[in-house]
């Protein structure tokens, strides 16, 4: 059996999509929401994937940097667009450096721009 949890937060930032042709391209701004999820095959002595609060902790840890600022104006996007599809594969490789281990498993994070749209990064 896989066991998952789930735990979602959000943060508002500024970005503008390069590459792109069309209104995107211009300087805009979300309230994104980013949700997480971690597996396990075998649950922890107290019956957990992982703790709901430490998941959370170090997801808030990891969109920290990212608040109320212009995406395009930090060194991880210097190379990439700060598209919803970059800015899952980032989140979802600095929890897995944080999270992974023996038992558990970063399986995907979800970046939601809009209440409609939204883009996820799955190992």
């Amino acid at each position: 059996m896989k066991y998952e949890i789930t735990v979602q937060d959000s943060f508002s930032a500024a970005h503008r999509l390069t590459d792109f042709k069309g209104p995107c391209e211009n300087l805009h701004g979300h309230n994104w929401r980013i949700e997480v999820t971690v597996s396990a095959l075998e649950l922890d002595k107290a019956g957990m994937v992982i703790d709901f609060c430490k998941l959370q902790s170090s997801l808030k840890d990891s969109i920290a940097k990212y608040d109320h600022t212009v995406l395009n104006d930090l060194d991880v996007f210097s190379e990439n667009s700060p598209s919803s599809e970059h800015l899952a594969g980032m989140i979802l490789e600095t929890l897995s450096q944080n999270l992974d281990n023996e038992r558990t498993s970063v399986e995907k994070v979800t970046v939601w721009e809009t209440n409609d749209c939204c883009a996820t990064a799955i190992k």
